[in-house]
């Protein structure tokens, strides 16, 4: 039975398709996009996170510390991760949860435990499951027994992707797939790469070949002032947009926040966060408008 590298599972959400869902977060991405909202899910390997404003100094994590990889500091508890292995002793023994390991392998059989508790929910709201990330499609056998599981169960199936994939993967989900939440970020590959660390040509490609499919997708845009809020990659976007086969015309517009600078920190990478500016009301208004004049619904979150 194949397990999956999973970072959090989100209980009640509202905002990661229809209804009331469990959403359930893959650890490890194959973009590294300089905006991130969730910078803990880009590695593929287990990680440690340090909350200093948690921390009581009540020392637990220095003396229990097998390899001696901790120490007190005015600045709160600084890890020797050239010494750290991971284990998570720390956290376990940390009273106020300063320390939280991120990743962890479930068993199918326990996810789907989870899941279950959840049903009635869905039933009631005509929810379901998500699989998002990091990238869902990184752990393609794990995500295929899931929404197999779950298919079994009549649960409606979400898969948030990048779609930066193999083709053949990427259709092989969507046959046990209801929606598809896909990110467009920016349409020229040259910038793409830039902000992403990899060309879109394949995303499109994939894109193009899924919305041959019966599946439902919904598009997603972090916007990004500087990055794609310029009336030229909004008209590309609504262009290979209009292009897709099937009824593929609702967008959703995902503002950006700096909501990563903290996890960031918490992660000991300060130096890695970049911020970026968030489009002002009129700039969103103006895409929105552009996007109705293509036949496209575009609207603020979802």
């Amino acid at each position: 039975m194949a397990t999956g590298l999973i970072f959090d599972i989100k209980k009640y959400a509202i905002n990661d398709g229809p209804g009331i869902r469990l959403t359930v977060f893959f650890k490890g991405c194959n973009l590294s996009c300089k905006w991130c909202h969730n910078p803990e899910s880009m590695s593929p390997k287990v990680q440690k996170m340090y909350n200093a404003s948690k921390c009581v100094g009540a020392l637990n994590c220095v003396d229990n510390c097998p390899n001696n990889a901790l120490v007190m500091t005015s600045e709160g508890i600084i890890t020797d991760f050239n010494s750290c292995n991971l284990c998570g002793k720390c956290a376990e023994v940390c009273p106020t949860k300063a320390f939280e390991m991120l990743g962890s392998s479930i068993l199918i059989s326990d996810l789907m435990k989870e899941i279950d508790n959840e049903a009635v929910f869905f039933d009631q709201s005509g929810g379901g499951v998500t699989f998002s990330g990091g990238e869902p499609l990184m752990h393609s056998n794990y995500l295929l027994e899931a929404l197999k599981a779950c298919g079994k169960r009549m649960y409606h199936r979400v898969v948030d992707t990048t779609a930066f994939s193999s083709q053949e993967v990427l259709l092989e989900v969507a046959k046990y797939t209801e929606l598809f939440l896909i990110d467009l970020k920016v349409m020229n590959a040259k910038k793409h790469k830039e902000f992403t660390g990899v060309s879109n040509e394949k995303i499109l490609s994939n894109i193009t070949e899924l919305a041959k499919t019966n599946c439902e997708i919904i598009f997603r845009i972090p916007l990004i002032e500087g990055v794609n809020t310029s009336k030229e990659n909004i008209l590309k976007t609504a262009d290979f947009i209009n292009s897709l086969e099937g009824n593929r015309t609702v967008v959703n517009l995902l503002p950006y926040h700096n909501i990563a600078e903290n996890k960031h920190i918490k992660l000991g990478h300060s130096n890695h966060f970049e911020d970026f500016k968030t489009p002002s009301d009129e700039k969103i208004k103006e895409i929105i408008l552009l996007f109705k004049t293509y036949g496209i619904t575009a609207s603020v979150g979802g």
